[in-house]
């Protein structure tokens, strides 16, 4: 039989079917044939979305060890910063469900985009620590409403593989971005340039979305139902869903672990182990390339593992590196330590989000993914200046021991979760 490339890629990226039995390409109309060429394309803008939507996570944590020099401010008042940008994020991941339905979702990521462009470059330009905090809230509010829009449209119309290879192109957006800090730290640029740099980039992709707006328009008038067609469930019917609160602690716990892993991890290298500040900030690029890489191989091994068993597979991975990073044997383990907490953290995030529907209903899912990015900020805003404060008293030393404890409780609310919608599930795998 002769191999069709383009056959074959058509049916990788083909989306979950909305009938009870999949059409195939053989049978299927040809205007069917052109809105699914249209759905590969707009994959790919969702793809490079996330690109942007990774780039300006890892900036503060990467330049913070010669930032606060230049800005005269104390260690800790990272946590201040990144306390700011989640809150902006709780703020617009909260009323996502609405924002979206009334502007779509094409345009909420385009505009969104812009919000973290413009910030960045105001960043750049920021010589003191007030600026930095203003700007830092269109940050925050640029990165909630995306997020839960895309996160939510993938879910809902895509394979578990494709919510592991969107978050793949987040990972590697966060690990661009630590590379192009340390870069222009190395060559004796202040940290200003670095952030200009990735604002620059972030206008660039703005021009591509804005590009990309009709896709959307045409996606939704061949066939798929256009987000504002879709009630937005009440706030006290989505969090009096059985599993839902436990859900929400599960996302606060682990994006804390990775929010505090990626902003305190160089704080950690240089206080606590001796490495100087721009070989640290390559070294925490490491963390953010293993939740790349494991995003990736994920992708693959959704085939065989289903999302319940990718999240715990994820959760050993991230218990040995916080393992090996808080045994006293050399420097030497701090590479492959923050390695695998990041490998570790790559599969729990997407599988997550991507079970959301089964978990809750297709009908609740824009609602719930919004709730549960709020939950996931709200422990991003709490937890790292939490650690700063701990650390300033207590030593850096405790960063591995902190993680521990975050993972933990993380293990807890999520198999919780699972129990209360196990019976969800169970009705889901009989109807299939």
């Amino acid at each position: 039989m002769k191999l069709d490339f383009i056959q074959m890629f058509k049916s990788l990226v083909r989306p979950i079917p909305l009938c009870t039995k999949p059409a195939t390409y053989d049978t299927i109309p040809v205007n069917h044939l052109v809105y699914t060429e249209t759905i590969v394309l707009l994959l790919i803008i969702i793809y490079i979305s996330f690109i942007s939507l990774g780039l300006p996570d890892p900036l503060l944590g990467s330049a913070w060890p010669l930032m606060h020099r230049a800005l005269n401010v104390p260690l800790p008042y990272a946590g201040y910063l990144s306390m700011i940008i989640c809150a902006g994020t709780v703020v617009s991941s909260f009323f996502s469900g609405s924002i979206i339905a009334r502007f779509k979702t094409g345009m909420v990521t385009a505009v969104s985009v812009l919000m973290t462009a413009c910030a960045l470059i105001g960043f750049s330009f920021s010589n003191s620590f007030l600026p930095l905090c203003l700007f830092a809230i269109p940050l925050g509010l640029g990165a909630g409403s995306v997020d839960a829009a895309l996160n939510n449209y993938v879910a809902l119309h895509y394979k578990a593989r494709h919510m592991s290879w969107l978050h793949c192109f987040w990972g590697i957006g966060t690990s661009i971005g630590p590379l192009i800090m340390s870069a222009f730290l190395m060559h004796g640029y202040m940290w200003n340039i670095g952030y200009r740099s990735v604002g620059i980039l972030q206008f660039c992709l703005c021009v591509v979305l804005f590009a990309a707006l009709p896709l959307w328009q045409k996606s939704a008038s061949q066939g798929k139902v256009e987000e504002g067609e879709v009630a937005v469930p009440r706030f006290t019917h989505i969090i009096g869903i059985k599993g839902v609160k436990t859900a929400l602690m599960g996302f606060f716990c682990y994006c804390a672990i990775e929010l505090t892993a990626g902003l305190w991890g160089a704080s950690y290298l240089v206080t606590a182990r001796g490495i100087a500040a721009e070989t640290a900030a390559q070294w925490i690029a490491l963390f953010y390339i293993g939740i790349t890489a494991g995003r990736f191989l994920s992708g693959f091994l959704t085939f065989k593992l289903d999302n319940r068993s990718m999240v715990r597979l994820g959760q050993a991975l991230i218990a040995l590196g916080v393992i090996v990073l808080a045994l006293p044997i050399g420097n030497g383990v701090l590479l492959p330590a923050f390695f695998l907490i990041g490998l570790g953290c790559a599969p729990i995030y997407p599988s997550l989000i991507h079970a959301t529907p089964d978990n809750f209903g297709a009908a609740n899912s824009q609602a719930v993914i919004g709730l549960q990015m709020a939950g996931a900020y709200v422990g991003n805003t709490l937890v790292p200046p939490l650690f700063g404060q701990i650390a300033a008293r207590a030593g850096f030393g405790v960063f591995p021991w902190f993680l521990g404890g975050l993972l933990v409780l993380q293990f807890i609310m999520v198999e919780v979760m699972f129990r209360s919608t196990r019976n969800r599930q169970d009705g889901l795998s009989n109807l299939q």
